[in-house]
């Protein structure tokens, strides 16, 4: 046996054909899209991107999992920007301790770039969630810079025509509502191509946000919301 098959049984490198089981992980709380994910689950010390042609299709059902799961391991998980406000009894019927829940508002896309790089440089958060429509691709660079020395899992919410965009994501996502399930396609993950889509039954509506808009706050100006029973910042 040569030197470099030696290397190769020993899987000291990785191959580009092949998943990367050493990348580190959070699983995702469904075990035929787990077994399509890279270490088992959503990167860690990455960016993953959701894509979805709308919202409410259930694409919070895809994560609630893995918040839920991070949020009673006593880990700290950060929503930033969502588009509707958040509903605490839903989040708590999913199985989520939402005392480990911060909600983060901010004013314009350019605060909610900032507050998002912030939150991961300082390692605050095991988990980012963030809805970040118009990010452009040297935006997504600084936060997969930020997430990597976080070690944090950071999903980024967007629309799904941004998967004609490049994106420094390890992971890209595209949702599609498929009756009482979700038709999920793999566009981007670190390893070879997903083959075909996956179907994975969810369990909708989880009113996880709430119907009324969240209002971008004031510069400057933070306060703890108790109407939705979370810490809310701004």
């Amino acid at each position: 046996m040569s030197a470099l098959e030696d290397l190769l049984q020993r899987h000291a490198v990785w191959r580009g054909g092949a998943l990367s089981c050493a990348a580190p992980a959070v699983p995702s709380g469904f075990a035929a899209l787990d077994r399509e994910l890279p270490g088992g689950g959503w990167p860690a010390g990455a960016l993953t991107e959701i894509l979805g042609e709308r919202e409410g299709i259930g694409e919070l059902q895809l994560v609630l999992p893995a918040v839920a799961a991070l949020s009673w391991a006593g880990k700290r998980i950060v929503w930033l920007a969502p588009p509707h406000l958040p509903y605490a009894p839903a989040l708590a019927a999913a199985g989520i301790d939402v005392a480990r829940l911060a909600v983060v508002r901010a004013p314009g896309r350019r605060d909610a770039l900032w507050a998002a790089e912030q939150v991961l440089r300082a390692a605050s958060c095991h988990a980012l969630l963030a809805w970040l429509p118009g990010a452009r691709y040297e935006e997504l660079r600084r936060l997969a810079v930020a997430a990597e020395a976080g070690r944090a899992w950071v999903a980024l919410f967007r629309p799904l025509q941004a998967a004609q965009e490049s994106s420094p994501a390890a992971l890209r996502i595209a949702l599609q509502p498929d009756g009482d399930a979700l038709s999920l396609r793999i566009l981007k993950r670190r390893g070879a191509p997903a083959a075909a889509p996956l179907r994975l039954p969810v369990k909708r509506p989880v009113h996880a946000l709430g119907r009324t808009p969240f209002p971008a706050p004031a510069a400057g100006h933070a306060r703890d919301d108790r109407r939705l029973d979370l810490p809310v910042h701004a």
